[in-house]
């Protein structure tokens, strides 16, 4: 007879490791109990983010209405918070003109990122993100200045 226990298979599960015993009922268990802790975080972590972006968009809100309250009951107009002499472009043309710039950015760095790569020998984990990211904001530069042109022409 041997009393020593004979592990069956390992199962990795993020960073840890578990040794599944034989048939006792128990394994089971302790792996839920073991995803639940490891996934909970993530669990929460999505209401949080969705909780503070309302939470920004109710406080813009609400303290922008508390201040058109007060300059109403001084007797100020309150049509300040809108320009009447500004020439404003469509929002849609703003939206497009950026969205188009900064995609071009996006792809024009992915493919300055393989030459970076494959011809000069520059590490992959560098050029791609470093040269996206730049690209895509020399995008969206150069979309606001388009945009500024655009409102100046209106």
């Amino acid at each position: 007879k041997n009393s020593t226990i004979n592990f069956q298979k390992k199962v990795p599960i993020a960073v840890t490791e578990i040794y599944m015993l034989p048939s006792n009922g128990k394994r089971t268990d302790n792996l839920i109990k073991l995803i639940t802790n490891i996934m909970g975080s993530e669990v929460i972590v999505i209401p949080i983010i969705f909780g503070v972006l309302f939470g920004i968009y109710y406080l813009y809100i609400s303290a922008r209405n508390r201040e058109r309250l007060a300059l109403i009951e001084k007797g100020a107009d309150a049509s300040i918070f809108y320009g009447k002499d500004r020439r404003v472009t469509p929002m849609w043309k703003v939206i497009i003109i950026n969205l188009a710039l900064l995609l071009m950015g996006i792809g024009l760095g992915i493919f300055i990122a393989a030459i970076l790569h494959f011809n000069l020998g520059v590490d992959e984990e560098v050029a791609y993100p470093g040269t996206i990211f730049l690209m895509a904001g020399i995008g969206l530069f150069s979309g606001f200045y388009l945009t500024k042109k655009l409102n100046n022409d209106a």
